[in-house]
């Protein structure tokens, strides 16, 4: 076994591989670039290594920097995590060569199945189930267009060595073909230093599952279940979970053979992915290999008991998979949700900034489920524009899937993150969603569902009650606490004033009477019906966690003037907690209209400007492209709202603007 090695990787990853490694007795050693000197990941090693400017191109992708690392160090081998140099023929090439051990599968394995063109012929030859489509390098938009006229549309343009919903666009017409070749070349180009597509049928209302394998070095192949990662947006995942709700026994008996079919046919001797677009009755076709731990590996984990990266290590240090295939065994249910640096109002566009907030859930057992949260970050972190906008995964285990998707939704409620946009509220949303419950997915599922956009949801029904309880409680705690500051004589009760409020909750009125009851509020509302509230929240904090009636609640609370603001199970309102006679008078209030102008195109999120495509004096149309800008390693189509004519440009090609920061205006 290795006494010591390299994750050649940053975040959330390389954090969750010196875990194992810890766990396993071995030293390890994180590198970093100029925009990582302060992360996590570089701390929790055992040595760090800096390999250069905040660009990928110039520090984590370096074959030669991480070789260097790790001649420095004395590693004998390398976890390359997910993205970056995982997927490259020539990184496990290069650490051979200066006798390094790679974790992970052999460079051969990686050029047949790492190259999406080539995977897919291999797949053909091992008789697995393929998607139509053209295999060939595609040179220019019309030689794209005239391949999508001939299979049919809607077709993917795909990266050859992407990954991650890089360099992927759906067409529906030979022009959205046009366009989406340009960036699905350019995305690729910059995310993984090569260019070619290809071109393939896009199934109608598919649903995306994927099994994972894992070899050995002695001929051994198995799988360890499947995973469904439907749920998508941007071609990107959102949520994952294991097992899908989609597959019998036999089903998946059979993707998981032709999974390791394929494996065995390439000689694969790690953890690897091979991926599935799948109809709704059941049918599939062989969409890629992922020849790396996947982003989504922990729900395998939690369902199998095994540790994915444990067994890497394992592997590559020569030693047989300690168990047959008849030996794996599923037990339970697993949902993770991917917390992103991204603002869902906004069309999900990257935000960045420094974390002023950063509390997740509790992790371990709680009553029957498991929270699990595998982040990079720490409160007072920075999140940069130059890498992916991961914050964490949160993961939930219980026994069915409805109790694992209940666990999710509590775990996010009580997850606290400010000083930067996040997807939090739509991940809730999204819990709550009956169409996701009863595990109707496709991979359309939130164009379909959210077809204008996300809007958390003003609050109903339970979860209105709930809110409006918790918010006549933390009045009253705030209450006390300026009565206790301000020196204030109290009464051996309280006042009427005090007994008798009304909860403005989304606009909705909701008179109520509290009374203390021991450490315990009784909330009771004018139709008579009563609710037990207790809480040990204290004012500050972002996370309101008590019982109402009977039910565990995990609220957020964000401090407003005269009140405060509230999200849970994916819902959004102010809360405001008057006396009888305020409330009466804030009703009388004007609201106050904000003006807008549609005059001005805004950068929508921090951002290089990657191309302006209009110039001073031309006449647009309502949808042309105006300007692409690049965040986070994604490119964005800036279009006109409206037809108008471009009076002045503000920014130029390869400017770095800040959110909002006026790119052009029309007259």
């Amino acid at each position: 076994m290795f006494d010591k090695i390299l994750i050649a990787n940053r975040g959330e990853i390389a954090c969750r591989v010196i875990k194992t490694a810890r766990k396993m007795g071995i030293r390890t050693v994180a590198v970093y670039s100029d925009a990582d000197r302060d992360a996590v990941h570089v701390a929790m090693a055992d040595e760090a290594v800096h390999i250069g400017p905040a660009a990928a191109a110039q520090s984590y992708l370096v074959i030669e920097k991480i070789v260097e690392a790790c001649r420095q160090t004395g590693a004998q081998a390398v976890h390359p995590g997910y993205g970056f140099l995982s997927e490259r023929e020539a990184f496990p090439k290069a650490l051979e060569a200066a006798g390094i051990v790679f974790i992970g599968p052999n460079p051969g394995a990686i050029a047949a199945m790492g190259d999406k063109i080539e995977s897919k012929k291999a797949a053909a030859a091992a008789n697995v189930s393929t998607v139509p489509g053209f295999l060939g390098v595609i040179e220019s938009p019309e030689h794209a267009v005239e391949i999508a006229d001939g299979i049919g549309y809607p077709v993917m343009i795909k990266a050859s060595a992407g990954g991650g919903g890089k360099g992927m666009r759906i067409a529906h017409s030979s022009g959205e073909v046009a366009e989406g070749f340009a960036r699905a070349k350019s995305e690729a180009s910059s995310s993984f230093g090569d260019d070619r597509v290809f071109v393939e049928k896009f199934i109608t209302d598919p649903r995306h599952i994927e099994i994972q394998v894992i070899g050995d070095k002695h001929g051994n192949v198995i799988y360890l279940g499947e995973r469904e990662c439907s749920i998508q947006r941007r071609n990107q995942k959102v949520i994952e979970e294991a097992p899908s709700p989609l597959l019998d026994a036999e089903t998946r008996r059979k993707m998981g053979e032709q999974a390791v079919a394929l494996a065995k046919a390439v000689s694969y001797d790690s953890a690897g992915t091979v991926e599935f677009v799948a109809g709704q009755d059941k049918s599939f076709y062989f969409l890629e290999m992922n020849t790396r731990l996947q982003v989504e590996h922990p729900v395998t984990e939690m369902i199998t008991g095994l540790d994915l990266v444990e067994l890497m290590i394992r592997v590559a240090a020569g030693e047989k998979l300690p168990l047959t295939q008849e030996q794996v065994k599923l037990d339970g249910w697993a949902v993770e949700s991917r917390v992103y640096a991204e603002d869902p109002t906004r069309n999900f566009l990257p935000s960045i900034g420094r974390l002023t907030t950063y509390r997740p859930p509790e992790e371990g057992r709680q009553g029957t489920a498991i929270v699990r949260n595998d982040t990079g970050v720490e409160e007072g972190g920075e999140i940069a524009i130059h890498y992916d906008p991961m914050i964490a995964k949160l993961v939930t285990w219980a026994p069915t899937r409805a109790e694992a998707i209940a666990a999710q939704g509590d775990a996010l409620d009580a997850f606290a993150i400010d000083g930067i946009r996040h997807n939090i509220p739509f991940l809730s949303a999204l819990m709550a969603h009956p169409r996701w419950q009863a595990g109707e997915l496709s991979t359309g599922f939130i164009a379909e569902e959210f077809p204008n956009g996300f809007v958390a949801p003003e609050p109903a029904g339970a979860v209105a009650i709930r809110m409006m309880a918790a918010a006549a409680a933390i009045d009253h705690k705030l209450n006390q606490r300026k009565r206790g500051i301000s020196g204030q004589m109290r009464a051996p009760g309280l006042f009427a004033f005090e007994r008798d409020r009304v909860v403005i909750l989304a606009g909705q009125s909701y008179p109520v009477t509290i009374e203390p009851e021991g450490e315990d509020l009784i909330v009771t509302r004018d139709d008579g019906t009563s609710l037990s509230v207790a809480s040990a929240w204290r004012p500050g904090e972002p996370v309101w966690i008590g019982t109402i009636g009977s039910e565990r609640v995990a609220i957020q609370v964000r401090g407003l003037l005269n009140g405060v603001f509230l999200q849970h199970a994916g819902a959004a309102a102010e809360a405001r907690v008057f006396t009888r006679r305020e409330a009466e008078l804030a009703a009388l209030m004007p609201v106050k209209e904000q003006a807008g102008s549609g005059k001005q195109v805004l950068c929508p999120m921090p951002g290089l400007v990657k191309q302006i495509l209009v110039t001073e004096g031309q006449e647009v149309k309502n949808g042309e492209p105006i300007a692409v800008v690049e965040a986070m390693k994604m490119e964005n189509m800036l279009r006109a709202e409206r037809d108008a004519t471009v009076a002045k440009i503000h920014a130029k090609e390869g400017d770095s603007l800040a959110v909002d920061a006026v790119i052009l205006e029309f007259a």
